[in-house]
């Protein structure tokens, strides 16, 4: 099958088109830029799903440096400090300008943007859109901002399988389209192909979120960080449906409370109680969990009567389970929400690998550490984007003429999902990963379907082992303390596999240890 070779003429390339990829392209232009989406603009992107909104310091009683040490405390301890501040306090003048793309805010009588609380923020700090719609409103405004810029191409129903790299730098990308293979030469490719959901069996993320941007980087040889942090949202609608509907932890700042079958909130210990950090609560109801409980959200009080106008979106999902929430409990259990790690990229979204960048879910900042503080990571993304538009406008163009190979099958992470959600869930053990990585490595050298879920799978899962600590997200029963130092960790295709290959021969992975 012969490929069909473009030559853009040094135009850059946006992989996704999510809130981080969208963002981008507007903040490119008037640069020509080429953005190719897998399915129809914000049909399938996490971003449209977002239900908490964006946090930035806008309240009287607010400022950035609390915003800062909120984020910070909840990174525990592996926060890159300086892309910290540097995000958060973007954060305001970012939903300044998402306002003048057309976002429609929800505002006070008065005007004023109406502000709400989420675990772990120290003030009311949550913008929200449409209540509970915050994403699907923000995706709104920048489609519609986006389809109306001309100097952005949008291609539709168009997958990148692999990234050309020439003497050490990006050369263009690899595609699958309804017509065959298309090969883009360029030397500017910027991943937002955001996160990993479908790698899980419970996810609050679409399916086809499967960490393809990671594997992209990956084969190209990028350094990837912090893996191992994978976030569980502790309150996912617990139904047979897939994936799972998402219950905004905004519900629980307006006064929600969780509890067991018997009515107890067995949170009152924890410090922080329902908005305690979310790595702690997910650990709180997984544990109780597995001792035999049922673990429920209460609504009926507050937020009561007004729930439905609040949280439409949570209320409709509940009414199609069957539930009232004025007056049934809601059953809830944690699930995969949000991926920390990345891949590794500076100030300005900048990768190991010259004309490469990433924005977004798929990349690490270093703003989140090891535990995501809620309603960031729509913040990072519109901010990023500004810093990214200008790192790529002002590096070189490039670009080459080869194609690889076009058999490249779509991803199908259906192999992997019962490895990883077995392997690397709220809490993880040695031994757990050590068969999960053994498993993973005939997967990933098939290079059929599941290859490249199962090159990403296989880097988290000995990233995991490598981490002989709990911190954050990251929790291993068999080493349930934290170290005295805080590491960021880094890792590449190559490392993880040759840390695979001693696992098929050994017990014990000491020689990489």
């Amino acid at each position: 099958m012969s490929v069909d070779v473009r030559d853009l003429g040094g135009r850059p390339v946006i992989i996704g088109g999510g809130i981080a990829g969208l963002m981008t392209a507007l903040q490119l232009a008037p640069e020509p830029v080429l953005l190719l989406s897998r399915s129809q603009l914000g049909a399938d992107a996490s971003s449209a799903w977002a239900q908490g909104g964006l946090a930035a310091s806008l309240g009287g009683d607010d400022e950035p440096a609390l915003h800062l040490a909120d984020t910070l405390a909840a990174g525990d301890g592996l926060c890159d400090a300086q892309a910290a501040r540097r995000i958060v306090y973007a954060a305001p003048a970012a939903i300044a300008d998402l306002a003048r793309l057309g976002v429609r805010f929800d505002r006070t009588p008065a005007g004023a943007l109406r502000l709400g609380l989420e675990a772990a923020h120290s003030r009311r700090r949550i913008v929200h859109a449409g209540g509970d719609g915050s994403g699907r409103e923000v995706m709104r405004a920048l489609v519609a901002a986006v389809r109306s810029m001309p100097t952005i191409e949008v291609v539709e129903g168009i997958e990148a399988r692999r990234l050309t790299v020439e003497d050490g730098r990006v050369t263009g990308v690899l595609a699958s389209s309804s017509t065959g293979p298309v090969f883009f030469a360029t030397g500017r490719v910027v991943l937002a192909t955001g996160g990993i959901g479908g790698l899980f069996h419970d996810t609050t993320n679409p399916l086809g979120s499967c960490g393809q941007g990671l594997a992209l980087a990956a084969r190209a040889g990028a350094v990837l960080a912090d893996l191992e942090f994978i976030q569980f949202h502790p309150t996912a609608l617990d139904g047979p449906g897939r994936p799972m509907p998402l219950i905004s932890e905004a519900v629980r700042g307006e006064g929600a409370v969780i509890v067991d079958e018997t009515g107890r909130r067995f949170l009152d210990g924890v410090r922080g109680a329902e908005l305690a950090p979310r790595d702690v609560v997910a650990r709180a109801v997984w544990r109780h969990l597995a001792d035999g409980h049922r673990v429920f959200l209460d609504v009926r009080e507050k937020p009561g009567a007004t729930f439905a106008l609040q949280f439409p979106t949570i209320a409709s999902a509940c009414s199609k389970a069957g539930i009232n929430p004025a007056r049934d409990l809601i059953p809830i259990r944690p699930a995969q929400h949000y991926h920390m790690g990345g891949v590794a990229v500076d100030l300005a979204g900048r990768t190991s690998i010259p004309g490469l960048w990433a924005c977004g879910e798929v990349a690490s900042t270093g703003l989140h550490g090891a535990n995501r503080l809620a309603s960031n990571s729509l913040t990072e993304a519109v901010v990023c984007a500004r810093g990214v538009a200008e790192s790529v406008a002002g590096s070189s163009e490039g670009g080459g003429k080869r194609a690889m190979a076009p058999d490249l099958p779509a991803p199908d992470p259906r192999p992997v999902r019962p490895l990883l959600s077995l392997a690397l869930g709220v809490t993880r053990d040695g031994e757990g990963l050590k068969e999960a990585a053994r498993a993973l490595l005939p997967l990933l050298q098939q290079h059929d379907a599941a290859s490249d879920p199962a090159v990403v799978g296989l880097m988290i899962a000995v990233a995991a082992l490598l981490r002989r600590e709990s911190r954050g997200a990251h929790f291993r029963t068999d080493f349930p303390h934290q170290a005295a130092v805080a590491r960021r960790s880094q890792t590449t295709l190559d490392a993880a596999i040759a840390a695979g290959r001693d696992l098929a021969h050994s017990p014990v992975l000491e020689s990489v240890l």
